[in-house]
């Protein structure tokens, strides 16, 4: 039995919950797999997973060797990373997941230079609204816009965004243009929710130097950034959003900026990853393009106004 590889895909059952998961990430036919943990068992005399139809989970013994196995793996990984000369580009598969706005709009059109640069690496880049289980469903490293909230994993600040309030020309004519915010009353906003959490946004300012959150009528919610923009479009009402997610809609005059002297808080965009990717040479190099990108003038803001 190799024990090596025997480990490897036990760690990748117990993240991805499944044979067929741990297999495919791991490019080993499930048949492979299947035998490597039986051998495994054996070996050690213990049953290390609970199988059902629906899911994989680890027994007590699973769970204790699991972490074991974690911790011997990171130790192989950064003794080859001592060992590695500098030049050696990093190779192997890439998993990330981000917001769909930012990935349409910030990270894909920028990525060809990352991979010309790293050519032994092969992306997967999930684009999604709803947050993900870096460990449950492999990924190497997230983005996400506001706050950190898993404070288990590693959290490297990319940017501060600057947000705007905007509104449809469509609504504006309907409604009129708030010009301070003693006239948000009379306006309604669009209300984002997290699909996981059901946490509601709606309009946040910076008040007597604190971010205060508005409470306004209101006759739309979404879970979908992209729905969120289609119903400003729509007419709905008013929405705050990172600069970059509505630059081409505001240049177009599809959407208008209102409220652009009355500050609002930044959305801090991060990028989190598990604590033991911290040392992997594949997420250090694509987190460190990211802060490089993220800092590009013009790309995720633009100057206030005078």
């Amino acid at each position: 039995m190799d024990r090596f590889n025997a480990m490897r895909a036990f760690t990748r059952i117990v993240e991805l919950g499944g044979f067929g998961k741990a297999a495919d990430s791991l490019h080993m036919p499930r048949a492979s797999v299947t035998i490597l943990i039986k051998q495994l068992e054996a070996h050690l005399g213990a049953q290390l997973l609970l199988r059902t139809t629906r899911q994989v989970t680890p027994t007590l013994d699973g769970q204790a060797y699991y972490q074991r196995c974690v911790s011997l793996l990171n130790d192989l990984d950064d003794t080859e990373s001592a060992f590695a000369t500098v030049a050696k580009a990093p190779e192997g598969v890439l998993r990330v997941d981000m917001p769909s706005g930012f990935g349409r709009l910030i990270l894909m059109p920028a990525l060809p230079e990352f991979t010309e640069r790293y050519p032994g690496l092969e992306m997967e880049v999930g684009m999604s609204d709803r947050p993900v289980d870096l460990i449950r469903d492999g990924y190497d490293c997230v983005i996400r816009g506001g706050q950190p909230l898993d404070h288990s994993l590693v959290a490297r600040p990319l940017a501060q965004m600057r947000q705007v309030v905007c509104a449809s020309r469509q609504y504006l004519d309907l409604h009129g243009t708030p010009l301070t915010l003693e006239d948000l009353p009379q306006h309604k906003v669009i209300e984002y929710f997290s699909s996981t959490s059901n946490k509601r946004y709606g309009l946040e300012f910076v008040i007597e130097g604190k971010a205060q959150e508005l409470t306004l009528p209101k006759t739309l919610s979404t879970n979908s950034a992209d729905g969120y923009l289609a119903a400003c479009s729509a007419g709905y009402g008013l929405v705050q959003t990172p600069y970059y997610h509505v630059a081409e809609a505001l240049q177009q005059g599809k959407l208008i900026e209102v409220l652009g002297d009355c500050p609002q808080p930044r959305l801090p965009l991060t990028a989190l990853y598990p604590a033991h990717r911290q040392m992997s040479r594949r997420v250090r190099v694509f987190v460190d393009w990211l802060v490089e990108l993220c800092a590009r003038p013009g790309l995720l803001d633009r100057a206030s106004k005078a």
